[in-house]
């Protein structure tokens, strides 16, 4: 009897530090990812690289869309999540080493393949940390977005400590992100066990290639979803190839520190999710979410120069609408509809057709804007331009979605 009380009393004890403990790992996970990816664009320039700033920003969608079929099957079949986490982030600890070397070098071959290795072993990771959350937690709807919160937080720590360090446009950046990624691997694993919900089963051909996940897509409203995900992230990946670039241009100081605002906004709106939810819905929450990207570009568009300094602003502070309303929510529709077997290879598709198909198209297109419209002949006008077209994407984007998704909660 005694016994059994202490037991219920560690269960307990441990039920009130799974978010705490949930919430460490999304802070680590996007510190990383925040300390170095924001200002690479700036950094590639002081080491006269700024032609290749497109192809850099595409190794990690390229990791995204290969990665899925290998580690969606690992962490259903064969693996728990919260080891693979750790092994993916100890290699890429590694990779990140020898990057400023590379950058240093101005050589542009090496620089490439070693940021397409470290983003196989990154990106993957992104849906492996959804999956131990959404395996541990009860009631995702809720706590989820509480969690992923710290997610963002731990993204403006990162800004606001390169920035306030003087190393935003340093390869020091990468150092940093090395050393936190060894951090979060050693932490990996005390985090809560998230077995391989398939393991055991019998292994087929179709597993590899995450079929059972891409059934998914019959789904009708699913599909629909998929589809424009994959499209909204073609602006998506713009923001964060070119928003560095273009403040700098803009006459702003401090670039890494200004676009902490936009992830600080996401505080305020992932944590009103829940309190939405139930009101508007997956539909209009994801439809609100893709307006907002169509009026952030066209306030950059229109926010050049000292005069439009306050469109700046408030363009940098939709961010929090623009990512938490469309790819937070899209994460907890997603475990929604994926059974128990597949969440992990869902979670990973989705990865790919946003950060890995969707970004790669966007980090393609936006470079070849990038080179034909501003590179050479930076202006307001070309820098206007360049906005104005993700900003009409976007829009026609949000038109399809909102005629074509149907899904009752």
């Amino acid at each position: 009897m005694v016994a059994a009380t202490q037991g219920t009393a560690q269960d307990q004890a441990m039920q009130r530090m799974l978010v705490p403990r949930l919430s460490l790992m999304m802070f680590l996970q996007f510190f990383i990812w925040g300390s170095w990816s924001v200002t690479l664009g700036l950094v590639m320039t002081q080491h006269n690289m700024s032609l290749l700033i497109g192809d850099a920003f595409s190794a990690g969608p390229i990791a995204s869309i290969l990665s899925p079929f290998v580690l969606g099957m690992l962490v259903d079949r064969f693996f728990p999540s919260q080891k693979v986490l750790a092994v993916m982030h100890l290699a890429g600890a590694v990779i990140l080493w020898f990057v400023p070397q590379a950058m240093i070098a101005e050589n542009g071959a090496l620089l490439s393949g070693l940021l397409f290795g470290y983003t196989l072993c990154y990106m993957p990771t992104l849906a492996l940390t959804n999956n131990i959350a959404f395996h541990s937690l009860a009631s995702s709807e809720k706590s989820f977005p509480v969690v992923r919160v710290f997610g963002t937080i731990g993204w403006i720590v990162a800004g606001l400590f390169i920035g306030f360090t003087g190393i935003a446009s340093s390869v020091s950046v990468f150092t940093v992100a090395a050393i936190c990624s060894v951090v979060l691997a050693i932490y990996s694993f005390t985090l809560p066990h998230t077995p391989a919900p398939a393991k055991g089963l019998p292994f087929r051909p179709r597993d590899l290639f995450c079929a059972d996940a891409f059934a998914l897509l019959k789904i009708r409203h699913f599909f629909i979803f998929s589809l424009c995900a994959t499209l909204i992230s073609i602006p998506l990946g713009t923001y964060y190839a070119y928003t560095a670039s273009w403040l700098a241009d803009a006459g702003v100081e401090n670039v890494s520190s200004l676009m902490s605002f936009g992830q600080m906004s996401e505080i305020f709106f992932m944590l009103v999710i829940p309190l939405l939810f139930r009101r508007l819905g997956v539909k209009y929450m994801l439809l609100v979410g893709m307006c907002a990207w169509f009026v952030r570009y066209a306030l950059f568009a229109m926010g050049m120069g000292e005069e439009g300094r306050a469109l700046i602003w408030l363009g940098i502070l939709l961010h929090g609408v623009c990512y938490d309303f469309f790819f937070v929510v899209g994460f907890i529709y997603t475990d929604r509809i994926a059974g128990d077997k597949v969440k992990g290879q869902a979670q990973s598709m989705i990865v790919m057709f946003t950060y890995g198909i969707g970004m790669l198209l966007g980090s393609q297109i936006s470079g070849a804007l990038y080179n034909h419209l501003v590179a050479g002949q930076v202006s307001a006008a070309s820098w206007g331009m360049f906005w104005w077209i993700p900003a009409i994407a976007a829009a026609v984007i949000a038109v399809l979605f909102m005629f074509t998704f149907k899904y009752r909660d």
